[in-house]
């Protein structure tokens, strides 16, 4: 279990590092939205067209790869959306056991479908180097690239998860199975929600 622990580990640092780096395209999205409203409004005011397709392309290829680059991150960090009426009512172990077997029937499973399926359209987007049907617009075979990337990021932090779980319901405690609290299931402060 060591050995696999070591592995979960060195997948969280990397997840984490591609995550804050990752944040920093929320900035220069913002920067970019910024300037098309300001163009937009000074063009009208000025008589010129100061922005293009190009720009607000950006905008949503930088919305997209945050999402899709971002979801690995979200995971490791336990920063998803979780509805539960029941999960927060079960004992530490339950909601244990429920991680695990989501992740490993449901989470993995999904992302690997969506690999495979999304490979011969990632393809034949990059055979025919694929560009926006808009004047001016971008390359869109680049960002589809990502698709299939963003989906193996989010199975191996899956993964990750899962060894790190089994480690716990195996007798591990949570802080050397890579856990942040006793709990090791859901976040101090986010029980019962």
């Amino acid at each position: 279990m060591k050995r696999w622990l070591g592995l979960s580990a060195s997948i969280d640092r990397f997840t984490v590092r591609t995550g804050k780096l990752v944040s920093w395209l929320a900035v220069i999205m913002v920067l970019i939205a910024s300037y098309n409203a300001i163009v937009r409004y000074a063009g009208r005011f000025l008589g010129l067209n100061l922005s293009s397709n190009a720009y607000i392309e950006a905008q949503w290829y930088l919305f997209s790869l945050i999402f899709l680059l971002g979801a690995a991150y979200a995971l490791q960090q336990d920063a998803h959306v979780r509805v539960d009426v029941l999960f927060g009512r079960l004992s530490p172990r339950a909601r244990t056991w429920i991680n695990v077997l989501g992740t490993v029937l449901l989470l993995v499973p999904f992302c690997i479908f969506l690999l495979w399926t999304s490979w011969p359209v990632v393809a034949n987007s990059w055979r025919v180097r694929e560009v926006s049907p808009d004047p001016g617009g971008l390359p869109r075979w680049p960002l589809k690239l990502v698709v299939p990337l963003a989906f193996a990021l989010l199975a191996l932090q899956g993964l990750s998860e899962a060894v790190k779980r089994a480690a716990f319901l195996s007798g591990t405690p949570a802080d050397r199975a890579g856990l942040d609290d006793d709990d090791a299931a859901t976040p101090a402060g986010m029980e019962g929600g």
